[in-house]
């Protein structure tokens, strides 16, 4: 980089569901911002987290998994991603060492007009000469800029792609403060904590059929005061969510809590509430109130 220059740009995570995307973010922006579990479609929204150097600063957008949807809300999830796509000075491709190829992935990698970085994730699992091999299976079937095998995970290769967005990015001004982390307000990272431990306590349907608002948020010197409403579709989710004698919501609120508490840095009260939104997931009206339409 010329002295005194200056790069600056955004960087779209996409690829299908469960591949690591917001692993990979986490990684990269060095904090926890993306919530991250075994299940699929566990980010819904697009989640910026930005890194700043002297003279750079990546713009890195996490999205939900690349989908055909079912219901309006992964309409929505599709809209987050292609809006990101938009904006992209780079996109960052990831798959993983189980992954196959796929045609409707394809075709939305051919309509990217912007450098595309292939990333093979999960290679940390790999045996024998599985990431050489995958690596070649790709190289025939998709066209990228580079291709980098990594292990988000274990932190593998992560500065290679670091490098390598630094050679594509444009030269420009910082879109943000240099000490902002991420465009989202704190509030959204209660949500999406409370909403991380449902997906991790509750199987089956009822984690995604849950939503999770903020209805107060009150920070006093030593200790941050929370009310969080879950909402489920249906009566008998709520008696799900809720358990025997409350235990099950109970387990969710202490795990959640000591999240929080690491997260802000701070004592955490937490309560949490029950209600019911029928089938909120193709419901409109539900879909604007809970930041997933405008």
């Amino acid at each position: 980089m010329a002295e005194n220059s200056h790069k600056a740009g955004f960087v779209s995570i996409i690829g299908k569901p469960n591949v690591g995307k917001s692993t990979l973010m986490n990684q990269m922006v060095g904090e926890r911002l993306s919530i991250i579990t075994s299940k699929a479609q566990t980010t819904r929204h697009r989640i910026m987290g930005i890194i700043s150097g002297e003279n750079f600063q990546i713009v890195y957008s996490d999205t939900p998994g690349i989908i055909r949807p079912e219901y309006e809300l992964h309409n929505s999830m599709m809209k987050f991603v292609h809006s990101s796509l938009e904006d992209a000075d780079v996109v960052l491709f990831v798959t993983d060492i189980y992954e196959k190829f796929d045609e409707h992935i394809k075709e939305q990698l051919e309509r990217i007009k912007k450098p595309i970085l292939f990333i093979l994730n999960k290679v940390d699992q790999a045996k024998g000469t599985q990431v050489e091999d995958k690596l070649t299976y790709w190289k025939e079937l998709v066209k990228a800029d580079a291709y980098l095998a990594v292990s988000a995970l274990e932190g593998l290769n992560i500065d290679g792609i670091f490098n390598t967005i630094i050679d594509l990015m444009p030269e420009h001004p910082a879109y943000f403060p240099k000490d902002e982390l991420t465009d989202k307000p704190e509030k959204f990272f209660v949500e999406e904590i409370v909403r991380e431990k449902i997906f991790l306590n509750y199987k089956k349907e009822v984690p995604y059929s849950t939503e999770v608002v903020v209805t107060e948020f009150k920070e006093d010197e030593d200790i941050i005061r929370i009310r969080a409403e879950i909402y489920v579709e249906r009566k008998s989710q709520k008696g799900i969510i809720i358990g025997k004698g409350g235990e099950a919501l109970k387990k969710v609120g202490i795990a959640a809590r000591g999240e929080l508490e690491k997260f802000f840095a701070k004592q955490i009260h937490l309560e949490t509430f029950v209600k019911v939104a029928e089938n909120w997931r193709k419901q409109e009206r539900s879909l604007k109130r809970f930041g997933y339409r405008s």
